[in-house]
């Protein structure tokens, strides 16, 4: 069974690790916050100001002056701090940043990404992502592994423009979690129910079945 875009972000809480600072992207990422453990001490930065970030607030409980890069209200953490983007930059340019999570419209098996701009389409611009995936060494990707057409948007070559070239590190969508090496997709974990094949069938580009592929566990 296909993973919700919560299960991805609950995946993925569990690649972060205890001291890391972590910048959480626009969409499924933001999520990745309510579901680390409580026993790992992390902080989560976001691009428009705050780093200390904590889940997103309980229906009621929001702060309108607390926002996230996308705009949504957030909670921030004892001891948080508060900045302008020239700082938040200087972060994430200076490689201060552990690991970047961000979402994708298309990843292709050298690792470029293109998760910005469609062509023709209004876009209100490109966000924060060049610099993140220019600057940081750990970028994991959560994406939908197909478009609403069915599509596959893990390719052997990306054909909307590029926000970064080689970056990409490993990916979970809601089929499987898969990591770039050699220029290659590699299977590591498939979502509970999901088989081997239906992952082959969803993916474009090439990818390695290494023996037995384990279910993801949460």
């Amino acid at each position: 069974m296909a993973l919700s875009k919560e299960q991805i972000a609950q995946r993925i809480a569990k690649e972060v690790k205890d001291g890391y600072y972590v910048n959480l992207g626009i969409g499924i990422p933001t999520l990745v916050a309510n579901f680390v453990n409580d026993d790992i001490d992390v902080e989560f930065q976001s691009e428009n100001g705050i780093l200390g970030m904590g889940p997103f607030p309980f229906e009621g409980e929001e702060d309108p002056d607390l926002i996230n890069a996308g705009k949504q209200t957030i909670t921030a953490l004892p001891g948080a701090s508060f900045f302008d983007s020239a700082l938040s930059f200087g972060m994430i340019r200076g490689q201060h940043v552990d690991l970047t999570i961000l979402g994708a419209m298309e990843v292709a098996q050298n690792g470029n990404i293109a998760n910005w701009k469609i062509p023709g389409k209004m876009v209100k611009g490109m966000g924060g992502a060049m610099d993140l995936v220019a600057s940081a060494e750990n970028i994991i990707v959560a994406m939908m592994h197909t478009n609403r057409a069915g599509e596959s948007k893990l390719l052997k070559e990306c054909s909307l423009p590029l926000t970064g070239v080689e970056c990409v590190k490993k990916i979970v969508t809601n089929l499987a979690v898969l990591e770039i090496r050699d220029g290659k997709f590699h299977l590591l974990e498939r979502a509970p129910g999901v088989s081997v094949e239906e992952i082959q069938k969803a993916t474009e580009g090439d990818l390695i079945i290494d023996g037995e592929i384990p279910e993801m566990k949460f």
